[in-house]
């Protein structure tokens, strides 16, 4: 029998929803001010207990507040997500079918890059072979920033990457039409776009989740494989001049200085 549903659930489902996503911290916040304005039990350690009653109420209405990590910085997000619709298409009401077009195109060129993102030239670029409308590059460029906004990708010193919210709602349709280049995280299993690849055996891992693997290693060796991991180790000390690694530009935020294997 689930567990009842309070004024307090209500609260930070409503504020969830204005919200669309909400960073783990913020959660918490959010989650003992619900329970301190209504008085019901708090406990710092219960959010997730928290959720999941407000999900055993949504699961009739195809909703589901679905908890997931930061490509950037590996810090929890959580998510309201329509179960009802999976695809591009959930999006259908908010934007117009060549934004939709656009928006996959820009989809296709992160996912099917190096180091999961897309450069703003190379998008732009895509503006004017729309087959449902043609866009202008002024205007694509507003496209690009209301989907920012709307926290469908993330733009970082112009270049654009698939934003946390668009992962959590989208990574079932992303592993299902993106076979041949979707993989999930070795270390997390979540959707991996920023990521790091073994040269020898292929699997892929999130920026954190190779900085925590091998945080303690001074020989750092695939967990898969247990080869030589040739790719930059964000934080770790530089102990040569090597060029950063194919990761490059995905990393930059995090590699205060690196190692080679």
């Amino acid at each position: 029998m689930a567990a009842q549903m309070t004024d307090a659930h209500r609260r930070f489902l409503q504020v969830l929803m204005s919200h669309g996503i909400m960073e783990g911290s913020e959660a918490r916040k959010l989650h003992r001010r619900c329970c301190e304005i209504h008085k019901v039990y708090y406990a710092h350690d219960k959010l997730d207990d928290f959720v999941s009653t407000i999900n055993s109420h949504l699961q009739p209405l195809f909703m589901q507040i679905r908890k997931g990590l930061s490509e950037g910085d590996g810090k929890a997000h959580y998510a309201l997500v329509n179960l009802a619709e999976t695809e591009i298409t959930k999006m259908a009401s908010d934007y117009t079918e060549n934004e939709l077009e656009l928006f996959r195109k820009t989809m296709d060129l992160i996912i099917s890059s190096e180091n999961g993102f897309a450069s703003s030239t190379d998008i732009l670029n895509l503006a004017d072979q729309l087959k449902t409308k043609k866009m202008k590059k002024k205007e694509a460029e507003q496209v690009l920033k209301v989907f920012a906004e709307d926290k469908w990708l993330s733009e970082r010193n112009g270049e654009y990457t698939l934003h946390t919210r668009c992962i959590i709602e989208m990574e079932q349709y992303i592993l299902s039409n993106y076979q041949d280049m979707a993989r999930k995280c070795y270390i997390c299993h979540s959707l991996a776009i920023q990521s790091q690849v073994c040269d020898s055996c292929g699997i892929r891992m999130h920026l954190p989740c190779v900085r925590k693997c091998f945080r303690a290693q001074t020989d750092p060796r695939c967990p898969h494989c247990n080869d030589c991991w040739s790719c930059d180790i964000p934080g770790m000390s530089r102990i040569d001049s090597q060029s950063p690694s194919k990761a490059g530009r995905a990393e930059k935020s995090f590699v205060l200085s690196s190692r080679r294997c």
